[in-house]
Order: structure tokens, then C-alpha cells, then sequence
């Protein structure tokens, strides 16, 4: 496992201590859990449409194949 050295404020790690003592883990732990939150959620955002939708792309059969440039197909009540 690698090391990593950060400067924190000292309410901060106040928290982090508390935290720490109340899911009984030690702060780098704790550290390490909310770093991989950040990460997977970094991910997650930067992943397209048509990669989280993918499967759904293309599923229909039928319907007009002009759809979507076709202004007689689209009706404004």
C-alpha cells in the first residue's frame, strides 16, 4: 500500500477523528472509504449516455425511421 501526506485543518480532523471512532476504523480507513466514494462517483459522472444506456440503445423495432427529423411526425398540443 502506498503512503500519501496531506495537510488538513484542525477542525477537520477533529471530524475525521470522530467519525472515525464512531464507525470504528481507524482515520486513514476512513480516509481511504471516502477517497474511493469520490472516485467511483468521478467515474460515474464522466461516463456517457450511450455507455450507461447502452443496452437500451437500438431495443425497439418498428415505428418511423425518420423520427426524429421529420417535423410531420412531431405533434405540439
Amino acid at each position: 500500500m502506498n503512503t500519501l501526506t496531506l495537510k488538513i485543518p484542525s477542525a477537520l480532523e477533529q471530524e475525521l477523528l470522530r467519525l472515525s471512532e464512531q464507525a470504528h476504523v481507524s482515520k486513514s480507513e476512513l480516509v481511504r472509504r471516502a477517497l474511493a466514494a469520490f472516485v467511483a462517483q468521478q467515474k460515474a459522472a464522466a461516463t456517457s449516455a450511450l455507455d450507461q444506456a447502452g443496452d437500451l440503445v437500438g431495443c425497439f423495432s418498428g415505428g418511423h425511421p425518420d423520427l426524429s427529423s421529420n417535423m410531420d411526425h412531431l405533434n405540439f398540443n
